[in-house]
């Protein structure tokens, strides 16, 4: 924070600070593997797989930018400056998980997305903030590192559920149309309970450093405030942040477009392509790509924080440029491998990209924005990330039917080919303080 000298952190320290990740990010790996095999049992078409998502950009683009902005000009002596927002969001994420799967309707489901991204968002974009509050800069790459393992482990116990779960009560050969399987409700009801449980012991846990003297003037005077002006407050602040943006920060968005518009396609389009290329009923096709985010996760646990000297030795902007890269050759390789236990190789690439892909920019990002407006700063690193999968959501579901020939393989080789443009942009970006 502004004037304020942070002390070095343990271990332990850090790793008690990151655990409310892991129910996030267990919400978020069922996001990524049920979500959509959840739709495609309530009747929707393969075409409308990116709009009926479109609920993850809509509220990532609105919530995190505002709730950073607010946890900017919050603080309480006993609940903190970030603390209470992302327990808040935990909470609205839990209930949102224990209702989703007797979801009885298509449109039933759609909303619930809506209200559980709602609450992901609010707790995720002040955690990123959080961790940032936290620590010096020479414990920035180990504490977002740190994060990216969470990221892995959450993701990763999501995963594993569902294909343990569905091992001992799912029935492949039986499917009934417009029923979601029993099988899935556990899962579902185990990320309700990590979700809140979690964030409750990284809250007690964790105390947060208070504001500086200046901070504490510019918060009380916001306080003080007529309740008009505090409610656009946040928008102008957003911005007036964006106005400053170091350049830096421009550079990262334009690898984020191609980054996350791949990253998008290939979370909608993975069980559709085993349903194509091994003839996978959506229970059969569901479980195999479950087992491919349940392999990359556990890459991205192993080399989370073995990233740390790497980045340090040779740069943040080589091993992000090389991960990615890598992740662009798993997904060329995918569609041309039929075997269930060969195609789980390529993970191994992307497990390395997504562990860079949690935690390098977070930390590149964070040595050169503003200290004391590090909320709205991350709130706005996350609409680089949830505008172009707002924008898949509106264009891929056309380019799917006109251009990719309805074909799951064509999708995910275009992803690969957007990674490998993501890779070339990381090569640009040099940190350097505007």
């Amino acid at each position: 924070m502004t004037n304020i000298k942070k002390p070095s952190l343990s271990f332990w320290q850090i790793f008690n600070m990151n655990v409310g990740f892991l129910g996030i990010q267990y919400s978020f790996g069922l996001q990524q593997t049920a979500i959509n095999p959840i739709f495609l049992y309530l009747g929707a078409p393969e075409t409308m797989l990116p709009i009926l998502n479109i609920a993850g950009p809509v509220t990532g683009l609105i919530v995190q930018p505002i709730i950073g902005a607010m946890s900017d000009k919050t603080w309480s002596p006993r609940w903190g400056r970030r603390k209470p927002y992302f327990l808040i969001g935990a909470i609205i994420g839990s209930l949102s998980l224990f209702a989703f799967p007797t979801s009885p309707v298509l449109w039933f489901a759609v909303g619930l997305l809506w209200i559980l991204d709602v609450g992901n968002n609010m707790a995720m974009e002040p955690y990123r903030a959080f961790v940032g509050d936290k620590l010096p800069e020479k414990q920035l790459s180990m504490g977002f590192q740190m994060q990216s393992l969470f990221v892995g482990a959450g993701i990763l116990l999501a995963n594993g559920s569902i294909v343990l779960f569905q091992y001992l009560w799912g029935d492949q050969s039986i499917e009934v149309a417009g029923k979601i399987p029993q099988w899935l409700y556990y899962s579902f009801y185990i990320g309700g309970i990590l979700s809140l449980t979690t964030i409750l012991w990284s809250v007690f846990k964790t105390p947060e450093i208070p504001p500086s003297e200046e901070e504490l003037v510019v918060i009380n005077q916001s306080k003080g405030l007529p309740f008009f002006h505090r409610f656009v407050e946040p928008f102008a602040e957003i911005g007036r942040a964006i106005k400053n943006m170091p350049s830096f920060m421009w550079k990262v968005s334009a690898v984020y477009l191609f980054q996350w518009y791949a990253l998008f396609v290939y979370w909608q389009y993975i069980t559709p392509l085993f349903k194509q290329t091994m003839g996978y009923s959506t229970s059969e096709a569901a479980s195999q790509s479950a087992q491919m985010s349940l392999t990359y996760n556990i890459v991205t646990m192993l080399v989370a924080l073995a990233l740390v000297p790497l980045t340090l030795k040779y740069g943040g902007k080589k091993i992000y440029a090389l991960s990615l890269l890598g992740t662009g050759l798993a997904l060329f390789a995918i569609p041309f491998i039929s075997n269930p236990i060969l195609v789980l190789l390529p993970m191994v690439f992307f497990g390395i990209g997504w562990a860079a892909m949690m935690g390098i920019p977070y930390t590149m990002v964070s040595k050169v924005i503003p200290q004391d407006k590090r909320g709205v700063y991350m709130g706005i690193l996350n609409m680089m990330i949830v505008i172009p999968m707002f924008i898949e959501t509106l264009t891929f579901g056309p380019i799917y039917n006109y251009v990719l020939g309805n074909s799951a393989i064509n999708a995910i080789l275009y992803a690969g080919v957007f990674f490998i443009i993501s890779a070339a942009l990381a090569m640009r970006l040099n940190v350097e303080r505007d």
